[in-house]
């Protein structure tokens, strides 16, 4: 039982945010001189995954702390508040992951020098900072932000980088349809959660702005993807990558879901949005063994 709750305090359903830019960056770098760096791949997943779980434990025990996560809360049980672990154990929890993350970096750091030294440290610093310190980042609004740049421009940037030792407009653009594809997750979340949001403070853009508001992000983010990628088939002149509007179809059922359904219910969205982001990820690579 002790391992089930830690398995549930680290999310696994939302692991996909940490392994498709791992995956896209990689697959990106196919193509180029270098190709695969295939120890690379392995640190830099191993390393993303570690600092995804931390990122999810600090959050389970936060917000706890912060009251955010109630009784009242309406999405999958969270361990601490559900008292299956305490808030300390949990944050131990992370900051083992953590140093797991660093470790991973080191060979990482070796390859690729001071970038990889800088995105390695402001990823862990921002794993914390994103629940934790003085001035949470998502209870301030900048989750968004924070989710599009450490999971997709950094995540996908960096993976690309560490492989081939130089940053592409490709390797961009692919980071941004990859943390659109995270943001997608996020603001669903966010959605559901706004009634027990705004009772603990927690100043999210759904709570900013509303839920109308909330639901455009949705379809945008949902959306973005698929320019981007017809963008990077153009741009590389790599036609297989259209393969990813396969997927398509599925952003809409994502869309329309969000739109139309409101607390609890939304969770069927944020699977839906969790295999959106899977599907992208699974068809950039097959596309990207193509011309």
């Amino acid at each position: 039982m002790t391992i089930r709750n830690w398995l549930l305090a680290a999310r696994p359903k939302t692991l996909s945010a940490a392994v498709v830019p791992v995956m896209i960056g990689s697959a990106l770098a196919a193509d180029e001189p270098t190709g695969v760096v295939w120890w690379v791949f392995g640190c830099a997943l191993v390393g993303a995954l570690l600092i995804q779980v931390a990122t999810n434990l600090i959050n389970d025990a936060l917000d706890f702390r912060k009251g955010a996560d109630t009784s009242e809360r309406l999405g999958p049980v969270r361990a601490t508040q559900a008292g299956l672990l305490s808030a300390d154990s949990v944050l131990r929890g992370a900051f083992v992951c953590l140093f797991g993350a660093a470790l991973c970096g080191i060979p990482l750091i070796y390859r690729a020098g001071w970038p990889l030294l800088a995105i390695g440290v402001t990823s862990i610093l921002a794993a914390y900072l994103y629940t934790g310190g003085p001035y949470p980042l998502a209870y301030r609004g900048l989750g968004e932000i924070f989710v599009l740049l450490f999971f997709g421009l950094v995540a996908t940037g960096g993976t690309f980088y560490a492989h081939t030792l130089q940053l592409t407009r490709s390797a961009l653009i692919a980071g941004l349809a990859a943390g659109s594809l995270s943001t997608v997750l996020l603001v669903i979340n966010n959605l559901r959660d706004v009634g027990t949001d705004r009772k603990s403070d927690k100043r999210t853009l759904v709570v900013r702005f509303g839920e109308s508001f909330a639901k455009g992000e949705i379809a945008l983010f949902a959306l973005l993807p698929f320019g981007a990628v017809v963008w990077l088939a153009v741009l590389r002149n790599q036609w297989g990558l259209l393969v990813t509007l396969f997927a398509l179809p599925l952003a809409v059922v994502v869309i329309v879901s969000a739109f139309r359904h409101e607390g609890r219910v939304l969770n069927q969205s944020l699977a839906r949005a969790g295999a959106l982001q899977w599907l992208f990820g699974v068809l950039f690579v097959i596309g990207s063994l193509f011309e």
